[in-house]
Formats: C-alpha cells, structure tokens, sequence
C-alpha cells in the first residue's frame, strides 16, 4: 500500500477518533484494521460509554474484526490508530498476528492530557512483577497452574 492508501486509512482513524469525543463514547481515539487494501474493522474508544478502561481504540477495533471474521488471528493485518499505542494495545495487536502498526501522534505528545504517568507505567510494566509499584501476591500457584495445564488446549488441538 503506498502513502495515499496509508493516508486515507490514517483519514479514516482520524476521523472515528473525533467521532469517539464528539459522540460522547469515550476519548478521542480510533483505530482501523486493513487487509489487502480494505479496511476490514474499526472501532473508537468507548470507555466512557461502556463504564470499560480496556476499551480502547485498538482493542474495540480488534474485537470488532475478529467478531465479524469469526477468528483471533488478524495475519496480514496493519492497524492504522490516531495515537501510538499503549502497552496494553501493544501487546494485544502483537497477540492477533498483526503485521505493521501506523500510528498519528506519540504518547509522549499526549502524556499532559492525562493524569497517569504513562511513561513510568511502561517502565514498571517490563520489571517482574513482584518489583512493581502495584503489589502482587501469588496465591494458590500448584493449584492456578493446574487448572491451566489440565484444560488449555493443546498446540495441535487449537481451532
């Protein structure tokens, strides 16, 4: 796809994320999904609307194209959002398969609209958890992993 398809994808999660503000469904973020040239979701952030912190762009544009090809694996995907994605919509995108991210402004740009460090959550995020600012405990690991290992689908069962 070359700049002008690029662009008119940017267009397009540029114009969902005002939609997403002036609508009253949550900030002003968005994000669309494209396969082969042709946008195959989208979304827009509806944490407000919804009482959800996960919906964010990303991950309301993620579910909605998954929903609508009955599958979790977008290989062969980009994602086109007016914003940089955050860790959690980083490490969703990466879950699904999608190949390339584009993104309008930077989290850093953004980073005095919010009252989170954004920054330091990334940082805090890459250390293990048991260094992290937000306490954790580990309760009933045999037991947790068990539930896990006994019922998770194997490699060469999943659908």
């Amino acid at each position: 796809m070359g700049d002008a398809g690029d662009e008119q994808f940017m267009q397009r999660a540029i114009e969902l994320s005002l939609h997403a503000a002036v609508c009253g469904d949550g900030i002003p973020f968005a994000a669309v999904i494209v396969q082969d040239g042709q946008i195959i979701g989208e979304g827009w952030n509806r944490t407000i609307v919804d009482h959800d912190p996960s919906a964010h762009g990303e991950v309301v544009a993620i579910r909605n194209t998954c929903r609508k090809l009955k599958t979790r694996d977008l290989t062969g995907c980009d994602i086109y959002t007016s914003c940089e994605p955050c860790t959690m919509c980083a490490a969703l995108i990466a879950f699904t398969g999608i190949e390339r991210i584009f993104f309008g402004t930077t989290l850093e740009a953004i980073i005095p609209h919010f009252d989170l460090d954004l920054t330091g959550l990334c940082r805090d995020l890459h250390l293990p958890i048991w260094e992290r600012h937000l306490p954790a405990k580990q309760l009933m690991a045999v037991e947790a992993y068990k539930a896990v290992n006994d019922t998770f689908p194997k490699k060469d069962e999943e659908q």
